[in-house]
């Protein structure tokens, strides 16, 4: 019943600050309520300081959510399933190479010079980490949030060609990030990591995971596909859909693969082949209608959730410092990244101009983030690290996600001509 209590605090919550943010300030919805949530947050902490202790209890009620079971283990499936529902197969077929590489090799190499730079970088503040924690923070902040990409881009005006870069780009690499992330946890020890994991047990948890939950998805995809032909009842047809991202998350969890891309894969299929093969016209209103409103609610509660999680972390000045050096060092690492990517694959196809600024500043970092710091082991490290990747993510989805939209204006891109310029 508590846990009900306090999920119930925070969709009302939600959907005051909805209503305030529709009516008043008019931005877009996810940084609307993160903005609200972390002012509010911000004036319960100053009349905590001076008079009423309203601080302790929201920090308690916050603290017994658990933000990384919520997200990781329970919103994820349903907001990548419906991300994926509304992404063009073919659009992203043709970008299948880069979307590969920067999923990939893009992630390790993020990794490690985020973490090198960030290690030296605490070395010049003062702040002794230990190398192996920097490349920790390397790889959970590497991998671009879906879930902020995804609600950003959608009135960002970007081109068809670079927001299916992005939003593929998003939607692909957690599972190398959550590989890579669990590799290096294995050297300091924490939740579901074994100590000294070698090159062997890496390839097995890559096969596992990444190759495993591809052919997962793509199997409980097909499976949803044939049961989708047989019926003409959109009641069923969402409830199928329902249960192949319920009952599939908590299967894919059983059997230790990845459930983020398995959800990508048998979201794309039944949003394609699905759509196109097995259901009416009235069946996919119904569905998208459905699944726009699961989107839409479960965002607004994880960046309610977010904005709350302001309560739990210990902002002592020099973690500050290092979050607020963190955010041009990972920028930086991000365009080295996607720069070198791009440069190789030039050589074999054009680009739409300006794309590794837009594929900068629009590859946001969100939820997913904080949960993957939140799961490192206690100690000093894991306080610091963590106040770091909050910095980074309430930078990335402020600032970067209400710059998006300018400066693909500044930059004079738009979808008219984009398929000219690059194939």
């Amino acid at each position: 019943m508590e846990l009900f209590n306090a999920l119930a605090g925070v969709v009302v919550l939600a959907a005051i600050l909805s209503f305030a943010n529709y009516r008043y300030l008019k931005l877009p919805s996810t940084i609307g309520l993160m903005v609200l949530t972390l002012l509010g947050s911000m004036v319960l902490i100053l009349v905590s300081m001076v008079s009423l202790d309203i601080e302790g209890p929201v920090a308690a009620l916050v603290a017994g959510l658990d933000f990384k079971a919520l997200v990781l283990d329970g919103m994820l499936g349903f907001l990548l399933f419906a991300g994926a529902l509304h992404v063009n197969l073919n659009d992203l077929a043709r970008q299948k190479w880069v979307i590969a590489t920067l999923a990939t090799a893009g992630v390790v190499a993020s990794t490690f010079v985020v973490g090198y730079l960030c290690y030296w970088g605490q070395q010049l503040i003062g702040i002794d980490i230990p190398l192996v924690y920097c490349l920790l923070f390397g790889a959970l902040i590497s991998p671009t949030d879906p879930i902020a990409v995804l609600g950003i881009l959608k009135t960002a005006g970007a081109p068809k060609t670079l927001e299916t870069k992005i939003v593929g780009e998003s939607l692909f690499n957690d599972g190398i990030g959550v590989v890579v992330f669990i590799a290096l946890l294995g050297f300091v020890g924490g939740e579901g990591a074994e100590r000294g994991v070698g090159a062997a047990q890496i390839l097995q948890l890559f096969l596992a995971e990444v190759v495993g939950g591809l052919l997962y998805g793509m199997a409980i995809g097909l499976v949803t596909f044939a049961l989708l032909k047989q019926v003409d009842d959109y009641r069923v047809e969402v409830l199928l859909t329902l249960a192949l991202v319920m009952g599939g998350y908590a299967l894919a969890h059983s059997i230790h693969t990845s459930g983020p891309i398995a959800m990508v894969v048998s979201g794309l299929l039944i949003g394609n082949q699905g759509r196109r093969l097995a259901m009416s016209v009235e069946t996919i209103q119904r569905l998208d209608s459905f699944w726009e409103l699961v989107d839409e609610i479960l965002n607004a509660v994880l960046f309610v959730l977010i904005g709350l999680e302001v309560f739990v972390l210990s902002f002592a000045g020099h973690y500050l410092v290092a979050g607020l050096l963190a955010v041009p060092l990972v920028l930086g690492a991000r365009f080295l990244c996607v720069g070198a990517t791009i440069w190789v694959l030039k050589w074999r196809r054009s680009f739409t101009p300006h794309v590794v600024k837009v594929m900068t500043w629009g590859g946001l970092r969100g939820g997913i983030s904080v949960a993957l710091a939140l799961s490192l082991p206690r100690g000093p490290e894991r306080e610091i690290l963590l106040v770091m990747t909050y910095v980074i993510v309430v930078f990335s989805i402020v600032v970067q996600g209400l710059g998006t939209g300018p400066l693909i204006a500044k930059l004079k891109l738009g979808s008219a001509g984009d398929s000219s310029r690059e194939h």
